[in-house]
């Protein structure tokens, strides 16, 4: 109860079996934010969670562009940001030796300078601490009607060719309930007993550092920061290193600090008076007022399961991949890995889809995992992440897409953590560290705005550094436009542009890079589809983003203007297949559904077609296909697309 605000819930009367489509195990941001797609897309569901409630602790709290989409969809975008208000002006990272005076320097200052993101997403990047995040989370999977049983932890499960059968214990009333479900999703953390049972392991070196959280108050440090409003800020001091950020911008902060259990050095050994001691050496002032609030130590570490599926049991989140906090890859890559399975899961289970597109959950997402949690070590190593001394050969710059790839620019690390004193050392849902690691800088654009060139327009930023042409309002780079060796060197490619090219898409290129070097958002399958403005053709004129059209069906979109029978064909078949297909005519004529914001806005050329042809989109906004004119026969390439989409044989 120190560690988790109450939410319990109750078993089912009687204690009898308690059937479900799926259970969730694990309750934090990925557990959650599953309970929310699955709830959006009307799949009941159970979610169980040991802890009595969420997380009381301000810690991983950098929310990417692409992860704030995904919440704009599900509409949980509006109340998330209400919740990350206090820090809603804050930006940038700071490096310095000392925060009296004016010694030291921005790695950056804003995160979309130029406001060049615009161009490419609807959204942007959320400072919005775990704390605050989980309960806007929390409500909106209980009005969605989910099940959600926090004090309520997994004893056992068994996995058989038509479901899974588990025993959950309530901790407060010591009641079995045995539930049946046909499929289990593991969010159960990066300890998760779940992949342990099934035996799945990982690969990656392992741990890479260990920090420190310690949360403290006072009062006199805003006045030492002034208004240096950072994200975080790293403190360089050869005696007395660490990173500081603001909870609240007034009394309340996060210090993390350098921890070595490898030398015999324990969390005991940092007592009240060393951390402030620290903490003092490391701001400059001696005489600051600083009161220890907590402490709880917390690993960084690289991982990746060496299977996302096992039967009927499928991992998600830190269950399936771990990663260097710098740049809140982890939580932003485990919210995406619920997006991409939720709609999977709905499919199968309501028949429109064979199993086997849930194959295509582990050919899609641990891919993903393996290249970020590559550029998200690399990122520490850029930043001088306190504690972390790499292994030889891990600042070097790989090949982008795998790997030992070059890291991707993404915010250090920002979501404070620090679980009180003498808490447990497993703190948040599923066994994640006390205080947890500090997942936190946002996912946003570079420093001198996003790459230019973005869907249906020229490059905006002066010439073009290669793919996705140069930085709007920065110099121009390799690839991408980032600039070379940069402390934001191709963040979205990495927070936004990285692909799919094997999976539930048709006409990929399997050898393309999943994190490319520049960002292309231009239609191709297996992308992040582009985002366009536009208006609908009824009554309500209401003003949307293409990414608003995708989250409950396929979708097809196709020119108002051709006739190409490409919307009839998709009507037919979303009718003869049993399919959710929408098709959206777009277009300034009669016909269209969508018409253009802007008469600048070529829908065609931002997808990659021609105004014959024809885009296909996933129900996570991701593209399955796409003709670049018209087919003599488009109901039967449509029929062919579809069915293998999504594995019906």
């Amino acid at each position: 109860m120190n560690e988790r605000a109450d939410r319990s819930g109750g078993a089912a009367p009687g204690g009898g079996v308690h059937r479900v489509p799926v259970l969730i195990v694990g309750g934090s941001l990925v557990g959650l934010s599953t309970s929310v797609f699955l709830g959006r897309l009307g799949i009941r569901h159970t979610l169980v969670e040991r802890h009595a409630g969420t997380s009381i602790h301000p810690r991983g709290r950098g929310n990417n562009v692409r992860t704030m989409e995904i919440f704009r969809v599900s509409g949980t975008e509006p109340d998330i940001r209400k919740a990350a208000a206090t820090l809603a002006e804050n930006h940038g990272i700071f490096q310095t030796p000392t925060l009296v005076g004016d010694a030291g320097e921005w790695l950056f200052k804003e995160m979309d300078a130029g406001g060049g993101l615009a161009r490419f997403s609807p959204s942007s990047w959320c400072l919005c601490s775990q704390n605050d995040l989980e309960p806007e989370l929390l409500t909106h999977a209980t009005n969605l009607g989910g099940d959600l049983r926090f004090g309520t932890e997994l004893l056992s499960f068994e996995s058989d060719a038509e479901g899974v059968t588990a025993i959950v214990k309530s901790r407060e009333t010591g009641e079995h309930t045995t539930i049946r479900a046909d499929y289990l999703v593991a969010a159960d953390g990066p300890r998760s007993p779940v992949r342990e049972q099934l035996g799945i392991g990982q690969s990656g070196p392992g741990d890479l550092f260990h920090n420190v959280s310690i949360t403290f108050r006072s009062r006199r440090l805003a006045d030492v920061v002034g208004d240096r409003r950072f994200i975080v800020c790293y403190l360089t001091s050869e005696d007395a290193d660490g990173a500081l950020l603001p909870v609240d911008n007034r009394e309340n902060w996060v210090f993390h600090a350098p921890f070595h259990p490898e030398q015999g050095e324990t969390v005991e050994d940092f007592t009240d008076e060393r951390c402030a001691a620290h903490i003092r050496r490391a701001i400059g002032d001696p005489d600051l007022d600083v009161e220890i609030t907590g402490r709880a130590p917390w690993h960084a570490a690289q991982r990746v399961a060496r299977s996302y599926r096992s039967g009927r049991v499928l991992l998600a989140g830190d269950s399936a991949h771990e990663m260097s906090p710098t740049g809140a890859f982890g939580s932003n890559t485990g919210i995406q890995d619920a997006h991409n399975l939720a709609w999977k899961l709905a499919a199968v289970l309501e028949g429109w889809a064979g199993d086997g597109l849930l194959d295509t959950y582990d050919a899609e997402r641990r891919p993903v995992a393996e290249a970020t949690s590559a550029r998200a070590a690399g990122r520490s190593v850029e930043h001088s992440h306190p504690g972390f001394t790499p292994p030889p050969g891990m600042a070097g710059a790989g090949p982008a897409g795998g790997p030992g790839g070059g890291p991707a620019g993404g915010p250090p690390a920002g979501g404070p953590g620090g679980g009180p004193a003498g808490g447990p050392p497993a703190g948040g849902p599923g066994g994640g560290p006390a205080g947890g690691p500090p997942a936190g800088g946002p996912g946003g654009g570079p420093a001198g705005g996003p790459p230019a060139g973005g869907p249906g327009g020229p490059p905006a930023g002066g010439p073009a550094g290669g793919p996705g042409g140069g930085e709007a309002g920065g110099p121009t780079g390799g690839p991408g436009g980032g600039p070379g060796g940069g402390p934001q060197r191709g963040i979205l490619n990495v927070a936004l542009g990285y692909r799919y090219p094997q999976g539930a898409v048709v006409g990929a290129d399997p050898g393309t890079p999943v994190v490319p070097e520049g960002l292309d958002l231009t239609g191709a399958p297996g992308s992040r589809a582009p985002h366009l403005w536009l208006r609908r053709s009824d009554d309500s004129g209401a003003r949307i983003s293409t990414l608003d059209l995708y989250e409950d069906s396929l979708v097809l979109l196709s020119d108002a203007a051709q006739p190409t029978g490409w919307h009839e064909a998709a009507t037919h078949l979303a009718a003869d297949m049993r399919v959710p297909l929408k098709s959206y005519r777009v277009g300034g004529t009669p016909e269209a559904d969508l018409t253009p914001d802007d008469d600048a806005t070529d829908w065609a050329k931002a997808h990659g077609v021609t105004r014959g042809g024809a885009v296909l989109v996933r129900p996570d906004g991701f593209v399955a296909w796409r003709s670049p004119g018209p087919a003599p026969d488009p109901e039967s390439m449509l029929r062919q697309v579809v069915g293998t989409v999504l594995a019906r044989a």
